[in-house]
């Protein structure tokens, strides 16, 4: 009999995990905390290192149907516009890497991936809280904070950066306020002036700030995030219903493109960014963490949903290679940690650059913008390491 799985969160990796895994005939039971999906959490970008993972899945054309498919991906002045990079993505993703590149809504690719994880036979617990794991030579048993019990072969912690499942297995390791805060929110296509929104990956740096956005929906809406640095995080939860008036306050003096975006919002949400150091291990046992448990990503690569979902399919190619569970969670922790840490520094070095924190990230942009001029090649090599990555040829076989 195929070994049981068992996965806490229903998150983006958590779902893409269940389907990878019941793909190759193992029995996946999913526990999400939440008694819901919901359309928190607006857009991401799914760059080609992802795509290759969903479409080995079978879910290019249900994603297709929801996404959009930007030109370009560009980086401005706050106040002047001018360019300091601008790379081809639709086709040159198609034809360099053999994928594309998609912006979603998270609530979109959620539902995609429900759909075909309920298609291949997965059960999906809601309203599960994960509060524990046990295990034994021959097993591992969950524990719901409702008291009940589940047991099984392989326990995965997706349960995301505040991961009950990770706390037991590396103890009380907190997460860090990163000292960054994001606004996020979607305004209709239809509210703002006919082509003000470029259909790239719109990025805009200034001093202590950034913007971005981008289409969702075949064009239909647009996404925003606004990031903005801040000293402390006072309040208990990590996200809450913003303020637009005060999100409108601190972007008045951009670019027009940013402020009438800001003016057609009804409404914004405001996220404290955290993140932690990579840690020293991810597995204990028959227990393995994945994404934001194991590795939560600051969001200036746009990479967060892009690793969960290549650890996604690790995972089940390592536990359909082995025979044995710890071998094959070791394989994949020995696989995996390395890229993910260095992609971790990468974004945290993006947040200097991104606000112009010193003379040096200055003279990175000036720099960034003669190379773009000169090869966009040479400007787009950081990108290399993370998009031309094929996390499925890699372990095929």
């Amino acid at each position: 009999m195929s070994k049981k799985i068992l996965i806490a969160g229903a998150g983006i990796g958590g779902l893409c995990a269940a389907i990878a895994l019941a793909k190759r005939g193992f029995r996946v039971e999913l526990f999400e905390q939440a008694a819901a999906f919901s359309e928190v959490g607006a857009g991401l970008q799914l760059s080609p290192n992802a795509m290759q993972v969903l479409n080995e899945l079978g879910l290019s054309e249900q994603l297709s149907a929801h996404s959009f498919s930007p030109l370009n991906a560009t980086m401005r002045h706050y106040q002047s516009g001018a360019e300091y990079l601008s790379l081809a993505l639709a086709e040159r993703c198609k034809s360099r890497y053999g994928a594309e590149y998609l912006h979603i809504h998270r609530a979109d690719l959620q539902h995609v991936l429900h759909q075909s994880a309920l298609e291949r036979g997965v059960k999906i617990t809601l309203n599960a809280q994960v509060s524990a794991y046990q295990q034994t030579a021959s097993e591992v048993e969950l524990s719901l904070s409702n008291g009940d019990s589940i047991h099984g072969d392989v326990l995965l912690g997706a349960d995301g950066i505040r991961s009950n499942i990770h706390t037991q297995m590396l103890g009380q390791t907190p997460a860090q306020f990163t000292g960054q805060v994001a606004w996020r929110g979607t305004v209709p296509a239809d509210r703002l002036p006919k082509a003000l929104v470029k259909p790239n990956a719109n990025l805009w740096v200034g001093p202590g700030r950034h913007f971005v956005s981008y289409y969702l929906r075949g064009g239909s809406l647009v996404n925003f995030i606004a990031v903005e640095e801040r000293t402390n995080w006072t309040k208990e939860s990590w996200h809450e219903r913003g303020d637009i008036q005060q999100l409108r306050g601190a972007f008045s003096c951009w670019h027009p493109e940013v402020t009438e975006v800001l003016a057609a919002a009804d409404e914004c949400f405001l996220w404290a960014l955290f993140d932690r150091p990579p840690l020293p291990k991810w597995v204990d046992g028959k227990v393995a963490l994945m994404g934001d448990a194991c590795h939560p990503m600051l969001p200036f690569l746009a990479q967060g949903a892009a690793m969960a979902i290549e650890d996604a399919y690790v995972l089940a190619a390592m536990l359909a290679r082995y025979s044995d569970t710890a071998a094959a969670l070791q394989a994949y922790q020995t696989q995996r940690l390395p890229r993910t840490s260095k992609i971790q520094g990468m974004a945290r070095a993006n947040a200097r650059l991104y606000h112009m924190s010193s003379m040096l990230e200055k003279s990175k942009l000036t720099a960034l913008k003669l190379a773009t001029k000169v090869s966009p090649m040479l400007a787009s090599r950081p990108l290399e390491l993370i998009y031309a990555y094929d996390v499925v040829r890699a372990n095929r076989g």
